[in-house]
């Protein structure tokens, strides 16, 4: 039963949409998913708390502010250097991972985003045809209408779109 307010159409799109999302998410390798994990672990509050804290303790340890325990890695903290620099690889590893899954979904999305878009245009210019033709049965002039109509009539050329809409873009 749609929600209130929400078509069956509408629902039946949040259905689709919802799926192609749990397909995506299903088809992610057991390296995704791993890398998902600990990206969504790391991005947390609790991550950085919990490191906050470590490197408190750590210090705390090392600098000789705990009584009775001597420190193990003394000033300027030459394990936790390299402790946290290879955290920090491993963690930027893991981004990029993410990152590039989630491009590729982004990539995919944007294709048949294009494909819908390029269905409904021509979808649309048979549409104007047929009103036209309509129109001149039942005897209506669009002589004010009838330039921009014709633009309109006139099936999108999605190449020259593109190298126009190219030329006109600011270089980055």
């Amino acid at each position: 039963m749609p929600a209130t307010g929400v078509s069956a159409q509408m629902e039946r799109n949040v259905r689709t949409v919802a799926k192609l999302e749990r397909d995506a998410m299903a088809e992610r390798t057991m390296t995704d998913r791993l890398s998902d994990a600990i990206t969504r672990v790391a991005g947390s509050a609790g991550f950085v708390a919990v490191h906050a804290v470590g490197f408190a303790v750590w210090i705390g340890l090392n600098v000789g502010a705990v009584p009775g325990v001597a420190p193990f890695d003394p000033y300027p903290f030459s394990f936790l250097t390299l402790v946290v620099s290879l955290e920090a690889i491993f963690l930027a590893i893991f981004v990029l991972m993410s990152q590039n899954r989630m491009s590729r979904m982004a990539d995919r999305r944007a294709h048949l985003d294009l494909q819908v878009d390029l269905l409904s245009e021509r979808e649309n210019t048979v549409m104007l045809h047929m009103l036209r033709s309509l129109c001149e049965t039942q005897g209506i002039r669009l002589d004010d209408l009838d330039r921009e109509a014709q633009d309109l009539l006139t099936e999108t050329d999605v190449t020259a779109l593109a190298s126009d809409l190219q030329a006109k873009l600011p270089e980055a």
